[in-house]
């Protein structure tokens, strides 16, 4: 119904009052720090100029034509006529793909356009191109100079054993020939304060500081969440040119190293792919980030603290900014530079081919110049990647080019990410590895002529991971991978958050709502397959009723399917078993969803948790047992993020399904964990473990384990299902109740069940917050539960909103 917004062309335009006395001043400048995207600017109807990429900043010197009073008029060109007439005049060859499938209801050639590639449509997204000033719009008047870009650099000289920090600070200098002045720099807490003769030249001057930090101070590194803290100090720079005029930057400083180790492995063909912060390996838990809304402005200080925040509580250290979006808002890199969590920063390039002709290229090149210069600074930042699955595009041969003008797409490809944005990015920015491409072969890609044969390869770099047909209890399908950068599977979201935007015809797995949200290509049918593996499907006649069960065992499988893959991922972190292993991260696709829409991310418009964000908390614990099973053998595996080595108990408890009393259990007491690594503490037969535990078979018990040690260290209780859940034997209905009551600001969820409950679920509708726990097998009478509200709430409103599910109640 809006799509006409998109196909028409718009005009911002308004009168203003120049605040200052325009004669005063050597050089006004009219700054846009985001134009989306193609527009024609005018100033008192002289033309400053024209803007075709979304993630540039602009600058115009306006000096010689502001008045007291002013008329600005910002014109803009649909996008979508602008893409396709850029892809009409690209005559010599075409320059794939030239539309999204149907299914996905969007627009096309957005490879044509420097702009937000999902805001034509995605498998998970809608098509809503916007068109506007999106950033910060401003005058800036000065004389002599002005700072434009501050950016500060570490780097740890082992040969001194000491920290030194780059500073370049780039201005517009407005005289004709160069000031000379004096910089100093001062980080008190590190006794650390230095002087420098500095000189600018006219134009784009910049200038490089030097800092070597005080031996006499202990300088504290920054660390990603879980493995240390996040120490920034404050640091103020200070330029005092002639003419005396002064400007002082006040900016944190922190200190932390990256590199990316790509080195032989023991008997394994290939090499490693891992990351080292401050000289440790670290093993990369998270997800993949895309926009959190298909209008920017709506994006708010608090929307994105309580999606990164989200992130961080489920015990993420690391998310990947996808190629398909955008380069997020300074807030975003500030809370993750506050929180620990490392980004892996894609260029704006995805899943198409792009041209390469002059005018392009300029604007890339300009973009990538401005962004590097704008995020180099923050510690998080740890990785910059060329794009998202272009070379494995070519590769695989996505758009089906015949073998002959291969050729012309290689060089294209090579031209764009290889001789302009990563020549680019290493000018920039020494202190940060690159690579060309998500998924990639690394090293193996570059010894290739940058393409490699096979991006997918399990020996070299990353993979991206899909597979929706075979069952996901299965850790066999899964790739014994060197770095798992993009796997998941789909659900929807609760029904709270569709309840916003639909009404009651919709809510059916088979409406026309339920078809027009679902943007993959047979997703809704595939999510049922994958429930039908091991869940049966309600047969319920109340349509409504129905439909709520639907979403839940949508949620439950992909919970299930995505804490069994990443399990598998992080239990392969220390092995090589046919030449394949040392998995050193694991980020499921996707974190958050762009509107309200089956997706396969772990948090719902809005940041409600889905079940599977609950399981993240879990599967990504610092310490975790997993158990897998194998030709009949149970393993466990002891996996740990710390640093330091730990000696434990193994608890292992078998239950039947019928029974809150437990069959048998187990204790192994002296099992050494040892520090950031995962290694097998147990081993049996199935047959001789429902041997021991008598009265058991397969469908009728289910296996828990946790370890425990000194000081209260304790993992998750973790589960394993002896057969799928809709073979179960014994599993009854139970009556599940909850009490409610309030704890100073957060409020304690009682409950009692009178049989084991798999798949307990707690749901406050559109009360926004989180529980402590969610979507578990309860397998004690008792459970206590803790609601952390986002927002002000009462006993009684959490009482009249909330629902309790499991999966017996789903019939």
């Amino acid at each position: 119904m809006y799509r006409w917004i998109s196909l028409d062309n718009w005009t911002y335009s308004r009168t203003f009052k120049t605040l200052f006395d325009v004669r005063k001043w050597q050089k006004v400048n009219l700054v846009f720090e985001g134009i989306d995207t193609v527009a024609h600017i005018l100033l008192n109807n002289v033309t400053l100029g024209r803007t075709n990429n979304m993630f540039n900043r602009y600058s115009f010197d306006i000096t010689s034509m502001i008045k007291e009073v002013n008329f600005i008029q910002v014109h803009f060109i649909s996008a979508i006529s602008y893409a396709a007439e850029q892809s009409r005049c690209h005559k010599a060859y075409s320059v794939p793909p030239a539309c999204p499938p149907p299914v996905q209801k969007g627009e096309c050639h957005a490879n044509f356009i420097r702009k937000e590639q999902c805001s034509f449509s995605w498998d998970w997204g809608p098509s809503f191109p916007t068109q506007g000033i999106w950033k910060d719009v401003r005058i800036e008047a000065y004389n002599h100079y002005n700072l434009i870009y501050f950016s500060l650099t570490p780097f740890f000289v082992s040969r001194a054993q000491q920290w030194s920090l780059e500073i370049e600070s780039i201005f517009n200098v407005a005289s004709s020939k160069p000031i000379a002045g004096l910089a100093t720099v001062n980080i008190p807490k590190l006794q650390t304060q230095q002087t420098y003769s500095v000189k600018l030249q006219p134009g784009e001057g910049s200038i490089v500081l030097l800092v070597n930090i005080s031996k006499n101070s202990t300088v504290e590194a920054w660390w990603p969440n879980g493995h240390g803290k996040q120490i920034g100090y404050n640091m103020t720079t200070t330029f005092i040119m002639e003419g005396g005029y002064q400007i002082e930057k006040i900016s944190k400083a922190y200190f932390r190293t990256v590199e990316l180790v790509q080195e032989p492995i023991p008997g394994s063909p290939g090499l490693s792919f891992y990351f080292k912060i401050n000289g440790q390996p670290i093993f990369m838990k998270g997800s993949n980030w895309i926009p959190a809304d298909s209008f920017q402005d709506r994006v708010t200080y608090d929307t994105l603290w309580l999606l990164l925040k989200s992130a961080a509580d489920a015990n993420m250290n690391a998310l990947r900014i996808w190629g398909g979006g955008i380069y997020e808002q300074d807030d975003f890199y500030n809370i993750c530079d506050e929180l620990g969590i490392m980004i892996w920063q894609d260029f704006m390039f995805a899943c198409a081919l792009y041209p390469t002709d002059q005018d392009y290229l300029e604007s890339v090149r300009a973009e990538v110049s401005h962004q590097v210069r704008r995020l180099k600074s923050h510690p998080s930042v740890v990785l910059w990647s060329g794009n998202n699955e272009n070379e494995a595009a070519i590769a695989s041969n996505w758009f089906s080019i015949p073998h002959a003008d291969r050729e012309v797409y290689i060089k294209d490809y090579v031209m764009l990410y290889v001789k302009n944005i990563r020549e680019i990015v290493l000018a920039e920015d020494k202190s940060r590895p690159f690579v060309v491409s998500s998924p990639t072969n690394g090293l193996e890609s570059i010894k290739e002529g940058w393409l490699s044969k096979n991006p997918y390869d399990t020996h070299y770099g990353d993979t991206h991971f899909y597979d929706y047909s075979s069952d996901c209890w299965n850790w066999s399908v899964y790739p014994r991978t060197r770095f798992a950068s993009e796997y998941g599977y789909q659900s929807w979201p609760s029904f709270s958050t569709l309840q916003k935007v639909s009404s009651a015809e919709d809510w059916s797995y088979t409406s026309n709502f339920s078809l027009h949200r679902q943007h993959h290509e047979n997703g809704n049918d595939q999510m049922l397959q994958q429930i039908g593996y091991h869940f049966k499907l309600p047969l319920t006649t109340d349509p409504i009723k129905k439909f709520k069960d639907m979403i839940y065992l949508t949620q439950v499988m992909q919970a299930q399917c995505v804490k069994t893959e990443t399990e598998f991922y992080r239990s392969s972190r220390s092995e090589i078993v046919k030449g394949e292993g040392h998995t050193m991260g694991a980020l499921y696709w996707q974190l958050n969803d762009i509107w309200q829409a089956p997706s396969w991310s772990s948090l719902e418009y809005g940041g409600k948790w889905k079940l599977l964000h609950y399981f993240a908390q879990n599967f990504f614990s610092p310490l975790l047992p997993v158990a897998y099973e194998d030709n009949g053998v149970l393993s466990i595996y002891g996996i740990s993020d710390f640093h330091t080595d730990h000696k434990l108990t193994l608890k292992v408890i078998v239950n039947s399904w019928n029974s809150l009393e437990p069959v048998c259990t187990l204790a192994k007491d002296g099992v050494t964990v040892k520090a950031q690594s995962a290694f097998s503490i147990y081993k049996e037969s199935i047959n001789a473990l429902l041997e021991r535990c008598r009265n058991c078979t397969r469908k009728s018990c289910v296996v828990s384990f946790y370890l425990t040690g000194e000081d209260g260290l304790q993992s998750p209780m973790n589960h394993h299902f002896l057969s799928s859940l809709k073979d179960a034997v014994g599993l009854e209905k139970t009556q599940l109740s909850a009490t409610v009551s309030q704890q100073d600001d957060v409020y304690i969820f009682d409950l009692q069940t009178t049989a084991i409950a798999p798949f307990v679920t707690l749901d406050v509708g559109s009360i926004k917050g989180r529980f402590s726990d969610n979507g578990f097998l309860m397998m004690e009478k008792k459970k206590v539960v803790i609601f952390y509200p986002w927002e002000p709430t009462s006993v009684e409103e959490l009482e009249k909103s909330f629902t309790l599910t499991s999966l017996m109640d789903v019939a």
